[in-house]
Parts: C-alpha cells; structure tokens; sequence
C-alpha cells in the first residue's frame, strides 16, 4: 500500500478552520515518487493564480530510473478543483488573510493521488508554547504510566 504523506508541521504552525479534498495533476516520474513515499510538505501552500489553484515548494524528489526523463523537483502542481470551491476559497483567503496549505497527499480508493488541503490561520507564539506543553504533559503521562505498568 502506497504511504500518506503528511504535512506535521501545518498543524503546528496553523490553526486549521477547514478541510477539504482536492486532485493534482502529476508527471509521470512524480508519481513514482510519490508511490515510493518520497515527497515532502514541509514548507508547501496553495496560492490561487488566474482561476487556478497551484501547490507550490511541494518537493516530489526525483525518480531514480527515469535518469534524463525526470521532474523538476520544485515545480508548481496545479490542483484540481470545481469553479465554485475556487471561487470560495479565492474570496476566503484575499478577505481574512487565510492559507491554503497541504495536510496530506495519498492515494485514494481507485488509485488517484489527491491532496487534502487546509484554510488555515497563522498561530500566535503563545499559542504554540502551549501546544508544546501539552504534548510535553502527555509524554510524561505516558512515561509514568509505562514505568507503573512494570
């Protein structure tokens, strides 16, 4: 089974208000990548261009045995998405200053890579300080559970 790949770092940094599901349109050779889990969301977002939404810094790694026949590891990928959402999502993010970013690439049901994207709204410094003391709790939750567990 191909592997997900996700996006750790939008959830940190953003504050996700909504979801939703889109196709992107891929070269051959990046599929492959994709298939081999070799892709990379880290500092990846949507930006809508002339009616058309494209995932840009997204970094499909090349293929290995394409050799002369590879991808541009950087290039802009155009998402695939109905008029409507576009034109929502458009007037969503020039009116409250919202993002657009890559949560997750996969593949779905019949074999279709598709990204799950995200609105989302910049967190406050204190904001992700308490993020991390909550999961800092947890572990340690966690770790005394284990050791009482013995």
């Amino acid at each position: 089974m191909p592997p997900v790949i996700r996006n750790k770092k939008a959830y940190f940094n953003y504050e996700i208000l909504e979801k939703f599901e889109a196709g992107i349109e891929l070269l051959g050779t990046e599929v492959k990548s994709l298939r081999q889990g070799t892709v990379r969301l880290k500092d990846a977002f949507a930006r809508i261009k002339n009616g058309e939404v494209w995932l840009v810094h997204a970094h499909f790694s090349q293929y290995g045995p394409a050799s002369r026949f590879n991808h541009d590891p950087e290039r802009p990928r155009k998402l695939l998405l109905h008029k409507r959402e576009i034109s929502r999502l458009t007037s969503k993010v020039e009116e409250k200053g919202l993002a657009l970013l890559p949560l997750k690439i996969y593949f779905n049901s019949r074999g279709l890579a598709k990204v799950s994207m995200g609105l989302g709204r910049g967190k406050r410094k204190y904001d992700k300080r308490d993020a991390i003391r909550k999961r800092d709790q947890r572990r340690e939750m966690e770790r005394e559970l284990r050791r009482k567990g013995r």
